[in-house]
């Protein structure tokens, strides 16, 4: 099924690549969930948008290239994921990004990771079951969670006598991971991942482990698939796509790696008859073939200047409010920023964001962490400047 391989290194020292992230793309009027439909969320048209976790930038032009050659083709007919193409794109990858042999006979496709969930969720608990995941919690685990008739049990990341007793629970039945955690960028060590694999076998406990934004830990941090420290043929899953870290989210498409056969088989039984989703849209599959293949200095590129932003972010705020002594995440391009010791009300610091600097930040309250706030930096400098200065703006407006 799987096997380790030596740890996959961090980016290392920024390398100098022919990638142009700081000139700014202008996404409005493309139907952008991001930009063009900024009121949605927040009430007034036209913020300066930090939100939803797409970047601004333009995808690999590897990835670009692979695109405009399937399009020159001009027939988009029905496809196929189950060839070698695909396969063996994802197999080179997780070997030469994430240290980690995958058997190309254990993948499975999905038209998102989010339905990859859902049907996993169905297929390994019944209505009523319990689903522990870590909080704070990514907003869409708990409404897929609620939308499938079991119950969300939230353990606070770092509690491990509390994720013990909600997984020894009789009707627990699923632990919804995020790996790299969203939103928080935490990546878990080798330690806590065989914990938490030991834990669930102990206690009959499947694993949906969702790694889409694994391909951008920031070093010295590594990230480590769930593949690697669970029994080769137990009850669990990856589920990923390109879409995070090359982004081309709208693109569609995502696969997994499911460890057991008769899951697998399952799942795969689900995609193709009860939900007739198994035609892959051709387009990710080139873009996916495309990023793994040729995409890896772009890609190399892109983390580097992301932590630069992160950077930026640590530096202006800790230079406002020395007492926050705000640290980067470990892995992702979304800021996690704890305004607690601040003691800023939520309600007014939204006020001050949208109403004042015009911008869009995504309260913490969106992921049942009050006090907190999650700033989308995945895009031009000058952006990311824009983005936390008004924050600091408005923070110094709101303290003593």
């Amino acid at each position: 099924m799987t096997s380790p391989l030596p740890d996959a290194p961090g980016s290392g020292a920024p390398v100098p690549r022919p990638y142009d992230f700081d000139t700014p793309v202008d996404r409005r009027g493309t139907w952008c969930t991001q930009w063009d439909y900024v009121e949605d969320r927040f009430g007034v048209p036209d913020l300066l948008p930090f939100t939803i976790s797409d970047m601004d930038f333009e995808t690999a032009p590897e990835v670009m290239a692979a695109l405009r050659a399937r399009l020159d083709h001009g027939v988009l007919g029905y496809s196929r994921w189950r060839q070698d193409d695909f396969l063996s794109a994802v197999a080179h990858w997780y070997a030469t990004r994430h240290a980690t042999r995958v058997d190309t006979g254990s993948i499975v496709y999905g038209p998102s990771v989010i339905y990859q969930l859902s049907a996993l969720l169905r297929l390994w608990s019944r209505p009523g079951d319990g689903v522990v995941t870590h909080t704070p919690t990514y907003d869409a685990f708990p409404k897929t969670v609620a939308a499938a008739g079991r119950e969300l049990r939230g353990c606070p990341l770092g509690d491990r006598a509390g994720l013990e007793e909600l997984l020894a629970l009789p009707d627990t039945s699923v632990l919804l991971l995020c790996s790299p955690h969203n939103p928080t960028g935490y990546v878990w060590t080798a330690e806590e991942l065989d914990r938490m694999a030991e834990l669930c076998d102990r206690h009959g406990v499947a694993v949906i482990s969702d790694e889409i934004h694994a391909d951008l830990a920031h070093a010295p941090h590594v990230h480590r698939p769930w593949a690697r420290h669970a029994r080769p043929d137990g009850r669990w899953a990856m589920v990923t796509s390109a879409s995070k870290s090359f982004n081309i989210p709208a693109l569609t498409g995502s696969y997994g790696v499911i460890g057991d056969a008769p899951s697998r088989e399952a799942y795969l039984r689900r995609l193709k008859e009860a939900d007739g989703l198994s035609s892959p849209a051709v387009l990710s599959l080139v873009g996916h073939i495309a990023a793994y293949r040729e995409g890896a200095p772009w890609l190399d590129a892109l983390r580097d200047y992301v932590a630069g932003n992160l950077a930026l972010v640590a530096e202006r705020l800790n230079g406002a409010f020395p007492g926050l002594g705000w640290q980067p995440p470990q892995a992702g391009y979304l800021a996690w920023i704890d305004l607690r010791p601040l003691g800023v009300d939520d309600d007014a610091l939204q006020r001050e964001l949208i109403e004042v600097e015009k911008v869009a930040v995504m309260p913490g309250s969106t992921y049942g962490a009050p006090g907190m706030v999650r700033l989308n930096v995945g895009c031009p400098r000058a952006k990311a400047e824009a983005g936390v200065r008004a924050l600091v703006d408005a923070l110094s407006r709101l303290t003593p």
